[in-house]
């Protein structure tokens, strides 16, 4: 991954929250490929950023889409779309008396180079020249993704989740919290095929009979697993495999549990063929993770839900506030979303 969508990776988080602003009636002069509320986006920005997608791509030894194409088109007004929502951000981010400072910039730019380049500023530099970015530029995205990173604190600050609902979603998803039974058995299939492909049931019983006869008479089970078994993936090993109860076919996941440990099953029929089974170790209890040790993690999850809620939320009431008052040059509209259906119930 590149850094370039590294650093547009918090603000396209936010921007696929809602679809693109809806144009208004709002003229659009030369230079410009949109207006956002009477500020200009000029058309050098949107210039810039397409190439240095560009020069990401040839970087990458990708085909970069031919000027005039539906391709080519198409990437525009996906760059506009982020500019104008960009601008909407910086100017929501200021009536909500949000600043971004240099320092902010600054920080972001560490982390982002601690993180994707071990800490080695010039290995970071020299992405930036090969992928056409100046640094002025790198810092107008970074600078987005820190506004569109404050917006989200500020809107969703309040956002609490509740010792109930921490309850509640522990107890709805038990099982993401337990450690079923299991315990060591080796095994040995036994898989004859008919001259169609399908099982010879009666053939495998015979030849398990005999390797269970074999095993009685104090045949080794891992060199016979390693001979004979049809397993494929525990065969190598001897045999072995960890049963964990619910997990394995009926019949097999029963006898696995039921013999005692060092015990031989006699032939075990399934859908696989017939199994002979050796119990090699004692049954682990089921345990389950007590709620103390999982608390922090799940309210973390379920606040992080609930942020998201509530910033959909924003997002729409920020699109319905822009109606109108954003409008884009001739070619760069972005694609009119369609309205969700509704269902209408009928009356008497």
């Amino acid at each position: 991954m590149t850094f370039l969508r590294v650093t547009l990776a918090a603000l396209g988080v936010m921007l696929a929250l809602v679809a693109a602003s809806c144009g208004g009636s709002t003229s659009v002069p030369e230079g410009a490929v949109a207006v956002v509320d009477g500020t200009e986006i000029p058309r050098s920005e949107l210039d810039e950023l397409v190439e240095i997608a560009k020069k990401g791509a040839e970087a990458q030894k990708q085909e970069f889409p031919k000027v005039g194409t539906p391709e080519y088109q198409s990437l525009q007004t996906q760059w506009v779309a982020i500019l104008v929502q960009r601008e909407e951000f910086r100017q929501e981010a200021e009536e909500l008396g949000i600043e971004v400072t240099k320092k902010d910039v600054d920080q972001a730019i560490a982390d982002l180079v601690e993180e994707r380049f071990d800490s080695d500023r010039k290995e970071f530099e020299k992405a930036v020249a090969q992928q056409g970015y100046s640094m002025e530029a790198v810092r107008k995205t970074i600078e987005a993704s820190v506004v569109a990173q404050k917006l989200f604190e500020e809107v969703t600050k309040e956002s609490e989740v509740s010792e109930e609902e921490i309850l509640a979603y522990y107890t709805q998803n038990q099982s993401q919290y337990g450690t079923p039974e299991s315990r060591e058995v080796r095994h040995i299939l036994v898989s004859e095929k008919t001259a169609d492909g399908k099982i010879d049931y009666a053939k495998s019983k015979a030849e398990a009979d005999r390797i269970y006869a074999e095993l009685q008479a104090g045949a080794d089970f891992a060199a016979l697993a390693k001979e004979e078994s049809d397993d494929p993936g525990t065969a190598s090993s001897g045999g072995k495999y960890t049963a964990i109860r619910g997990q394995s076919v009926a019949a097999f996941d029963k006898v696995s549990f039921e013999l005692k440990t060092g015990e031989i099953s006699q032939p075990v029929k399934t859908e696989f063929g017939y199994h002979v089974v050796e119990a090699t170790s004692n049954v682990k209890k089921a345990s389950v993770t007590k709620l103390d040790q999982v608390r922090a993690s799940i309210r973390q999850l379920l606040l992080q839900e609930r942020r998201n809620a509530v910033m959909r939320e924003w997002l729409d009431d920020l699109r319905d506030r822009y109606e109108g008052k954003v409008g884009y040059a001739e070619g760069f509209h972005p694609p009119e979303v369609p309205d969700a259906p509704t269902e209408t119930t009928e009356t008497e």
